[in-house]
């Protein structure tokens, strides 16, 4: 069966499908560059505190590296699991001091080579503290 067809091509249409692709491009290449809002344009004034010492945290860092040295607080003193124990407490002390109300939080930061024995003494020491812990760590999905 054949079927017959009055079309008959036109040399004279142009196809306009690669030019909306391009523009189409050149459109969100645009959006995706541009700043929506740039900040150097905001006209910020930041507040001034008449105070003579750096706001402190309610979280004491405490740090145990590869080879089990022990640094507490801010000030990063180096301490051994004996005086650990007493160190903490101190460090606790001053920062209920300053900052009356509020609890501390331990964050202890410890690298992953440390033996878990070594792991566990330190976690243990923390917690007679009766104070919040918290354990660092990396994501590894962020990578």
């Amino acid at each position: 069966m054949k079927f017959k067809t009055s079309l008959k091509p036109d040399t004279n249409i142009i196809d306009l499908t690669p030019l909306v692709d391009v523009i189409f491009l050149l459109l969100i290449f645009f959006i995706v560059t541009s700043d929506i809002l740039p900040l150097k344009s905001l006209n910020i004034e930041h507040p001034k505190i008449e105070r003579a010492t750096a706001p402190r945290t309610s979280q004491i860092l405490v740090v145990m590296d590869a080879q089990n040295v022990i640094y507490v607080g801010s000030k990063k003193e180096i301490v051994d699991f004996y005086s650990f124990k007493e160190s903490l407490r101190n460090e606790i002390e001053n920062c209920m001091a300053f900052q009356s109300g509020v609890d501390p939080t331990v964050v202890l930061s410890i690298d992953r080579r440390v033996e878990y024995g070594a792991f566990l003494r330190l976690f243990s020491l923390a917690q007679e503290a009766n104070v919040k812990l918290r354990l660092v760590y990396s994501d590894d999905r962020a990578g």
